[in-house]
């Protein structure tokens, strides 16, 4: 049974849910988790279509602190299958947020918990979505660039301390330099 925390407007959440935003050093761990986590979805995902799943964000850029929390972004022709795809992720302790409480409607987001602490998210998207390419540039830009990872690692150790008991802030925190590196030519 998951612990909850009272939430916002009385609710209860769980308590992965509520989570601090705490930042690590860079662990080269990461990647072989991610790759490890990558191969188990692709044999999850396959029958519904998913050909294509990436580890992103910055466990995914070398030498970049951050949030012990692998991201992951898979590809999917649509949420037809959603139901589906649910309950076979459930059953590998995936939570699904659903879009009114995750607030993006361009993604299916899922949050794969062990002992109450976030283990990986994984943003689930239609082929056609165009967040897809943005998430794949900023991350290439951060691996070529690490002058520009640098910046990126200062800011967000700033809005860790800032934001800790806030996730949500210091996500909306960090998009004006996500902006900006993508409008950039690097």
């Amino acid at each position: 049974m998951t612990k909850t925390n009272n939430g916002q407007n009385g609710e209860d959440w769980p308590v992965w849910a509520t989570e601090a935003v705490h930042i690590e050093a860079y662990n080269p761990d990461w990647r072989a988790k991610g790759e490890r986590e990558t191969k188990r979805l692709a044999e999850l995902l396959r029958p519904y279509g998913v050909r294509e799943i990436e580890h992103m964000g910055s466990t995914s850029v070398p030498g970049l602190s951050a949030k012990p929390i692998i991201d992951l972004m898979a590809r999917i022709p649509d949420y037809g299958e959603l139901d589906s795809v649910i309950e076979a992720l459930s059953a590998e302790d995936w939570h699904y947020v659903p879009p009114e409480l995750d607030g993006n409607e361009w993604r299916r987001f899922f949050v794969k918990v062990k002992s109450d602490k976030r283990q990986c998210h994984l943003h689930l998207m239609r082929e056609d979505e165009e967040h897809w390419d943005r998430q794949i540039a900023f991350r290439d830009k951060l691996r070529r660039n690490p002058e520009l990872a640098g910046a990126y690692d200062r800011l967000k150790q700033e809005l860790a301390e800032r934001y800790q008991s806030d996730r949500e802030a210091y996500t909306r925190a960090k998009s004006e330099f996500v902006q900006n590196v993508l409008e950039t030519e690097q």
